[in-house]
């Protein structure tokens, strides 16, 4: 399976813009066999805003043409995506989202969990799970991310435990996160045995660099591609999925064998979901 990782710019608040040169990109890349693209977080919006307001003027509904118009380029050209966008309803509802569609329509949609005081992310609604598993017509099982998501350990086990063969992980990781970006990727494919996607943006926005150093890794953490800076640029791996569904890994057979989802202790982990302890202030006299 050929997959793709997309380091591109974004237009901010361009919505339509955004849409033209996924759909170029699309086009590109489905001649020359993809099956699978993960693109950058708000891919379609940007996410330097700096009011709930200002975003929601932004942001697309689910059912925009826009996103129609990205629903008809993977069809065209037998293409799955992963792309992110702020997405709101009415102006009840805003989310920073990632959407997977392919040719027949939207398969499905996550909602950021995990938002960091950056950008957009200190006005948008939280997403309520981070556990959805989609899966590609060719039968690849997809756990999709943001960004944040992925500095913590739990929502991208919790993706592996429900089966995911790939964590499609848009980001929008300025210069000061460039260490995120190189070792994060590789830590989290090699814990939970997968492939990992890290598609991040380039480019200015509001006062903010971002750092590119998009990644694609394999299941032993061991990168398969990587971009050396903020370049605009597309990654390409051909994939074998089994490699991820055999969570068991014989370095040594019989002497060095690891399987980091049969050898987990769940029940010793009981303190996971217990809230932060609070310093108690000293007595006062």
């Amino acid at each position: 399976m050929l997959i793709a990782c997309v380091q591109t710019g974004v237009h901010f608040a361009a919505v339509d813009q955004n849409v033209d040169d996924a759909c170029a990109k699309i086009d590109r890349l489905g001649k020359q066999g993809v099956e699978l693209a993960v693109f950058p977080e708000c891919a379609l919006t940007g996410y330097g805003y700096e009011s709930r307001e200002e975003a929601l003027d932004a942001a697309p509904t689910i059912d925009d043409p826009a996103i129609q118009r990205l629903i008809e380029a993977c069809r065209a050209n037998n293409l799955t995506i992963t792309i992110g966008t702020l997405i709101r309803k009415d102006r009840d509802e805003l989310h920073n989202a990632a959407l997977m569609m392919d040719g027949s329509g939207l398969l499905g949609r996550y909602n950021k969990v995990h938002l960091p005081h950056l950008g957009v992310d200190r006005f948008v609604d939280r997403g309520q799970a981070c556990d959805q598993i989609l899966t590609t017509q060719s039968g690849c099982k997809v756990g999709l991310g943001i960004c944040y998501d992925s500095s913590f350990p739990e929502p991208m086990r919790a993706l592996g435990l429900a089966g995911a063969d790939v964590i499609a992980l848009g980001t929008n990781w300025p210069v000061a996160a460039s260490r995120t970006a190189e070792i994060v990727p590789p830590a989290r494919s090699m814990e939970n045995h997968l492939f990992f996607i890290a598609a991040n943006r380039i480019g200015e926005e509001r006062g903010f660099e971002y750092c590119g150093l998009s990644s694609i890794c394999g299941p032993d953490g061991v990168e398969l591609a990587r971009a050396e800076g903020a370049e605009e640029t597309e990654l390409f791996v051909d994939v074998d999925l089994e490699q991820a569904r055999n969570k068991r890994i014989e370095r040594t057979p019989g002497k060095h064998v690891i399987d980091r989802f049969a050898d987990r202790r769940p029940e010793m982990y009981s303190r996971l979901g217990d809230p932060i302890a609070t310093p108690q202030s000293p007595a006062q006299d």
